[in-house]
């Protein structure tokens, strides 16, 4: 559920970068990751959702930045690169609430150089910009989200191409990782959810920010979160500090049978108990666990610009989106996420 920044930053702050969008750089790219873009319909929101598409490409296409703005760089990609004409790994990945696709680049962008399809919807009503406390609640709406976009791109496999959708992954941050959780069998219990801030936010700011626009968890219905949202085409996944872990059920984690990666990010003691998740890891059978050293929660954010603290301090942002624990930094802390869940990824597939 973690509402994990809200950043609403003017545009004059990003420079000439469209926040969550696409800033335009110098032609041709040389690297090896493409980017594209789709649209899904989403029965649950009767509304579209927009989804980026990192893929492995040949040398070419129009150099972009995706993602950056005045607080985070960006990542390059060659937009109309070529594709490299296989059937690769599919992996989708699930923002926390207040995040947004272009924020994932930096992982994307390697995950497509290394052979997979990465798949990044931006979450309606909890996406940068767009994002209220009442819609961080319906948490129930995220999994389906990721379903719609699988819809998609399984009835249109003309205009998604490169995709193997006999080997869909999901890997998802904070609630992102609550809604890779679902999408492999996780149900929540409505109580649980109820009491979730009964006794304040424990290390995060979740219950600060649905205190601060009235918010009170025992008067909505909840019972909508309980439904199964699993998604049988998931065939793995990866989830890093995921949200409200203490609301999921023990029987419906004991039932979930396919591979799955948990990480948390931080020393042990000093991980926040709402997306503490080795016992999680312990429930969930063969579940391999691993903690981050030196990390935060928002380590898996992007590299901040070093203008980036003053103007989150500015914008009155609660939360230290830019400060990692010290020893390493963020693009240390980065690469070994990415070696650590490469390995996880390649055993599985390749």
């Amino acid at each position: 559920m973690h509402r994990h920044f809200k950043l609403i930053i003017a545009a004059a702050l990003a420079g000439s970068a469209v926040w969550a969008g696409v800033e335009l750089t110098r032609p041709p790219f040389a690297g090896q990751a493409g980017i594209a873009f789709g649209t899904a319909r989403a029965p649950i929101r009767q509304a579209e959702i927009d989804f980026h598409i990192w893929y492995p490409s040949q040398t070419g296409g129009r150099a972009v930045t995706v993602g950056g703005n005045g607080v985070f760089h960006g990542t390059e990609a060659g937009r109309g690169a070529p594709h490299r004409g296989h059937a690769y790994p599919v992996i989708v990945i699930s923002h926390g609430a207040g995040g947004n696709a272009g924020q994932f680049g930096w992982i994307a962008s390697r995950l497509a150089e290394a052979g997979y399809v990465v798949v990044l919807p931006n979450h309606p009503g909890s996406t940068s910009g767009n994002a209220s406390a009442l819609d961080a609640v319906r948490i129930w709406e995220r999994p389906q989200d990721i379903s719609a976009v699988l819809d998609e791109i399984a009835a249109r496999p003309q205009d998604y191409p490169d995709m193997d959708l006999g080997r869909v992954g999901v890997l998802g941050f904070s609630a992102g990782g609550y809604t890779a959780l679902a999408l492999a069998g996780a149900r929540v219990d409505p109580d649980r959810l109820a009491a979730f801030c009964d006794n304040g936010g424990r290390g995060m700011s979740d219950c600060g920010f649905f205190a601060r626009f009235g918010i009170d968890l025992h008067a909505l219905d909840l019972e909508p979160a309980a439904q199964d949202l699993r998604d049988t085409r998931i065939r793995f996944a990866v989830v890093v500090d995921p949200g409200i872990v203490e609301t999921l059920t023990p029987d419906s984690l004991a039932r979930i049978d396919i591979p799955m990666l948990v990480l948390n990010l931080g020393d042990e003691e000093r991980i926040p108990a709402p997306v503490h998740a080795k016992a999680l890891s312990e429930t969930v059978p063969g579940a391999e666990y691993s903690i981050i050293p030196d990390a935060t929660h928002f380590s898996f954010l992007a590299e901040c610009k070093p203008r980036g603290p003053a103007i989150l301090a500015a914008e009155g942002e609660p939360d230290p989106l830019c400060e990692d624990a010290g020893g390493r930094s963020r693009a240390e802390i980065h690469a070994e996420l990415t070696d650590v869940i490469r390995r996880f990824l390649d055993a599985g597939l390749h």
